[in-house]
């Protein structure tokens, strides 16, 4: 009894399968090239790549000063808050800012002038960092407090520049990620180490 001759099946990709994938490569290489184009500068002024790449070293540079402030009053946290503060100068220089590498000194009467003015409650001075750009705050008496103050300011700062990534080009959206990331580990760390 002879065998009925196998059916013609093809041996390789079908048609189908070969322009979802071009179509799917076309897609991919638009969204790549949009991504490098935004990052150039148009007609002298500054693009968004640019505005948000001086934004984050503007934003990490508060938050190392908030950081020196904190170092200033509660001297005791030198050994938990130095490696943090210079993950946050690395972060500076990776947007492009220049990033202080020299350790706030602080001085005796820096310390008790500082820690002599007046401190807002935990809830206060929670909220009133949230804006690591903006000026430190009156530093807690408390270094319980002043943990939590950095990691609110840690935090909020994260928690913006998730915000961000929709608006910037591959490169800075990776950068961003990747520094976010890092700034909502730091807020975990100073949680854990309020506690």
């Amino acid at each position: 009894m002879p065998f009925p001759p196998p059916s013609r099946t093809p041996s390789g990709p079908r048609r189908r399968t070969l322009l979802a994938s071009a179509a799917g490569a076309a897609l991919l290489v638009g969204c790549s090239s949009r991504g490098d184009s935004g990052e150039e500068s148009s007609g002298g002024s500054p693009s968004v790549a640019e505005q948000a790449r001086a934004r984050a070293a503007r934003d990490s540079a508060g938050l190392v000063e908030r950081y020196d402030a904190v170092l200033t009053v509660h001297p005791a946290l030198a050994a938990r808050l130095t490696p943090l503060r210079a993950e946050v100068v690395r972060h500076v220089t990776a947007f492009g800012g220049a990033g202080s590498t020299a350790s706030p000194t602080p001085s005796p009467s820096s310390s008790a002038s500082s820690s002599s003015a007046p401190s807002s409650s935990a809830s206060g001075s929670a909220s009133a960092s949230a804006d690591p750009s903006a000026p430190p705050a009156a530093v807690p008496a408390g270094e319980k407090d002043a943990l939590s103050s950095l990691a609110a300011a840690e935090r909020a700062l994260a928690d913006r520049r998730v915000a961000a990534l929709v608006n910037v080009p591959g490169e800075l959206a990776r950068l961003l990620a990747s520094v976010a990331a890092a700034g909502a580990a730091h807020a975990y760390l100073l949680t854990e180490g309020a506690r």
